[in-house]
Order: structure tokens, then sequence, then C-alpha cells
């Protein structure tokens, strides 16, 4: 992606990973305790489900990523290794149960977030406000970001998060509008929007949103994402390599440049959002108990 590219680059198959995306595997005692409660009390993370590049990193200084209402997505976006197909029922002992981690992990800023669940009247939001309160209760110092689905824009499961109160509200957009479709399937750019200036609307303070480069998008169509969110009021914006987890999953397009990220950070940051984290290996909870400000 070229600073003042305009038109997509052509698909070059089996191209190598740049330099700047090597990552180093997990280790460390920290790792290997966090990995041994995860598995000992069956919690399903982001960071394992969607194949984090900064796992090593998160693990390492004692934090993860919590994905709730099981591992199994009713949706199929192409870019998510996450498995797609027909849920398990509703676990309602599962808000205890990360709360619980929480508290034992000693988790100052916990991130929360989840697989769609339209097989759901209320989208899993009944659960997602039952384990926001959860923390509350047995770990009142952790603050908490919630990264939520889109809920069909169905705003009245919109509200029972907005009541829970987290810190931090956010929803990615992933993509631009033009490949929405492609990328999102089920879901719709405007929809996503929509949830995020609802959200700010209602007066959260803080409202947050990311974006995925390399997936066939010009500089200028992600200018005009970051300022649809904006619009939106939103405050925090990350935007990070799109990494193909599967030969099944929509293939990378491109490698995007450290100097183009920090580009688009310079961007954003004239654009008037409060915080943008911009880095190729930067994922929507990378560095979040920065975004507290």
């Amino acid at each position: 992606m070229e600073l003042i590219a305009a038109e997509k680059q052509e698909v070059v198959e089996k191209v190598r990973k740049p330099k700047w995306l090597r990552v180093k595997l997990p280790t460390g005692k920290k790792f290997s305790s966090l990995r041994k409660l995860v598995d000992n009390y069956k919690l399903h993370t982001i960071c394992e489900s969607g194949n984090c590049p900064n796992m090593g990193e998160c693990w390492g200084a004692g934090t993860a990523t919590f994905m709730i209402l099981g591992n199994t997505c009713t949706r199929s976006c192409g870019f998510c290794a996450v498995a797609t197909g027909r849920p398990d029922t509703v676990d309602w002992d599962e808000p205890e149960r990360v709360a619980r981690s929480v508290k034992l992990m000693n988790v100052k800023h916990c991130v929360l977030t989840s697989v769609d669940r339209d097989d759901l009247a209320d989208g899993g939001s009944i659960l997602w406000a039952e384990t926001v309160k959860a923390v509350r209760r047995i770990s009142p110092g952790t603050t908490m970001e919630t990264l939520i689905p889109d809920f069909k824009g169905e705003l009245h499961n919109v509200d029972r998060i907005i009541a829970a109160a987290p810190e931090i509200v956010s929803h990615n957009m992933e993509t631009v509008r033009r490949l929405t479709r492609k990328v999102r399937i089920q879901a719709q750019y405007d929809r996503s929007l929509g949830v995020l200036a609802y959200l700010k609307e209602q007066g959260l303070p803080r409202t947050k949103s990311g974006i995925m480069l390399g997936l066939g998008e010009t500089v200028e169509e992600v200018l005009e994402t970051m300022q649809d969110l904006r619009n939106a009021a939103v405050d925090i914006l990350t935007l990070g390599q799109y990494l193909q987890p599967t030969p099944k999953h929509l293939p990378v397009q491109e490698f995007v440049t450290p100097e183009t990220f920090e580009y688009l950070k310079e961007k954003g940051l004239e654009m008037g959002f409060k915080y943008v984290e911009s880095g190729p290996l930067v994922r929507s909870s990378y560095h979040a108990e920065k975004h507290l400000f």
C-alpha cells in the first residue's frame, strides 16, 4: 500500500513475510502458568482462537483477552480463525468462572470479547452483561474493555452492555466499506457504524474500533473509514496487519510497511482520535490498558 496509491495492487502469491512481522514464540514461567490456568478453568481466549501474534508478549506479562459464549461462531468471516458452526448451549457458569480467573490472575485491566451468537434471541447480550457484573463483583479493582459484536443492530441488546458500564466499549469495523461484504460477509458497514454512534450517544466515555490492513484496500479508503469512525465520535482506533490464519481464509494482498502505519497514526491523531495504536502487529486488545485515558 503506497502512501499515494489509489489502485489495488495485484495479488502476489506466496509472499514471504517481511522482517517486521517476525515474532518470538511464547515462553517463560508466566506464560506457562497462565496457559495452565486457562486450561484448568476451561476458558476460551481470542489469543489462542484468533492465532494472535502478540500472545507471547501479552501472556508473558500475565494478561489475556477472554472470549465468552463458547468457541464456535455463527458467522463465517473470511479473515477469522475462530471455528464456524452450530454453537453449544449457553454456559451460565461462565461469567463466574471468567471473573474468578481474572481475580486469580490479578488482572488489572480485562478485555472481554465473544463469538457472534446470531442463534440466540438476545445475541448473547444477557451473558455479556452477567460477565461484566461478575468481574465487578469478584475483582472490583479490575477495569474492563468489552469488544462486542454488532448484535445485528438490535439496540435493546446493545443497551445491556451500556447498562453494565465497562470502561471501554469496542466494536471493530475490520475493513473498509468496499471490502466489507467480502471480508465480514454477514456484517454491514453502516450497521457497525450505527452501533458505535449509538454507544457514544448514550453517554459512554470511551468507544473504540479497529481496522485490518493488507486485504486490498487503498490508503484513501482507510482514511475514509477512519473519518467515518470519527464522525461516529469513536475515541480510540487500532490499525494492524491482516495475517491469513489458514489457506482457507482470505489471502494477504499486501504487507503494509511500518512507515504507512505511522502515517495513518499521524492522520488519525489529526482527525481527533484520542488514541491511535497503529503497527503491523497491532491487534484490537494490544496495549489495551493504555486506552484508559
